[in-house]
């Protein structure tokens, strides 16, 4: 069934997140529709194809200083993400590239060839000092991109090898794929995996994350990742206020029972163009529930759509976030969740420095 948009009237792409496409907030110049007297539903949008670009990258190792995340580097093999999630945090990188963080960073994707060489080139260097990375944090390590390129593969390769410890989110069932490697690592309390789970509703997951796995796969990919012996953590995330947040303790319960061991949430994010995307998305679909969606979330936001500050940006503030932790916290002592396994970063075994001129 084709969907239009309720207030241009033109067709929505099918199996894509995005209804609006803004120009970034970099770019020089601005597109307006006209009125040319066709109406639009006579004109049907082309086919949106997927095209996937090598990306040349000094570095693959990203620094930061946030509080508000247990790590301080992370690798991403990938620019934008084809599960076009709509409420994607990332989509405003997109503008770095002179793209839109709408259409454009689920179709115009980007790949880091040289990665795992990369990698372990700065794994090699005399001042790196081991802690726990991060992959596939901006966007999917395992979207539909690494079944062709294999580079989350290779790069978990290197980790294995070398003894580093690592840590995945995804929610995609591809990363049963690399159990052989994820599962051995574990072995040695040097990898654990998160899936992320915002809704267990097949309907608005599809809606919201159109190329994502199905919310019941990522309860079978949580069951095969704690089988194979892995530490599991469901990542409750967006919590979208009214949409989905009625479900939180029932997302933590099925996803105890499907072996996770540790649990967190993250409070919607709409940063930059996301705001204006993620309101047009709602009155595409969730026209009865956009009022109260964004009451709900400037209520926790300081009467903004967003508020970017450390300490508050995942979480929130305000009686409707504490409530929302409060029932966040009952349910995780009911369930009987474990804090997180901290990583061993003690074996660490550093690539033969003299080996790496051969990769270049």
């Amino acid at each position: 069934m084709t969907l239009y948009h309720p207030k241009t009237g033109k067709p929505l792409q099918r199996g894509r997140g995005a209804t609006l496409s803004p120009d970034n907030r970099y770019a020089r110049e601005s597109r307006q529709g006209v009125d040319d007297g066709w109406r639009p539903e006579e004109i049907a949008p082309p086919p949106l194809v997927t095209t996937a670009t090598a990306l040349k990258t000094r570095r693959i190792i990203t620094r930061n200083d946030s509080p508000d995340v247990g790590f301080d580097r992370s690798i991403n093999p990938y620019r934008g993400c084809e599960h076009g999630c709509v409420y994607c945090f990332a989509r405003p990188t997109h503008a770095w590239l002179d793209l839109s963080p709408g259409l454009d960073f689920e179709a115009r994707l980007f790949y880091k060839p040289d990665a795992p060489a990369l990698l372990r080139k700065e794994l090699a260097e005399s001042g790196y000092r081991c802690a726990p990375v991060a992959v596939g944090i901006n966007t999917d390590a395992y979207q539909p991109l690494e079944r062709r390129h294999q580079l989350t593969r290779r790069i978990l390769e290197v980790l294995v090898e070398t003894r580093h410890p690592f840590t995945v989110v995804t929610k995609s069932a591809l990363v049963e794929r690399d159990l052989d490697l994820i599962a051995q690592a574990a072995a040695r309390r040097q990898a654990a995996v998160a899936v992320s789970l915002a809704t267990l509703d097949r309907d608005l997951a599809r809606r919201l994350e159109p190329r994502a796995a199905a919310p019941q796969r990522r309860l079978e990919t949580i069951r095969r990742l704690a089988e194979a012996g892995v530490p599991v953590t469901v990542l409750v995330a967006p919590l979208i206020p009214v949409l989905c947040d009625a479900e939180l303790e029932e997302v933590l319960a099925a996803a105890r029972a499907a072996g996770a061991r540790h649990a967190g949430y993250v409070l919607l994010r709409l940063p930059h163009e996301l705001k204006a995307m993620f309101r047009d998305w709602l009155a595409c679909h969730a026209p009865l529930q956009a009022d109260r969606v964004m009451s709900h979330l400037q209520a926790m936001r300081g009467g903004r759509d967003y508020d970017a500050r450390f300490g508050h940006r995942m979480r929130g503030g305000g009686p409707y976030a504490d409530l929302l932790a409060r029932r966040f916290r009952l349910a995780w002592k009911r369930l009987s969740f474990e804090p997180p396994v901290a990583l061993d970063c003690s074996a660490f075994r550093p690539p033969d420095r003299h080996l790496q001129m051969s990769l270049f």
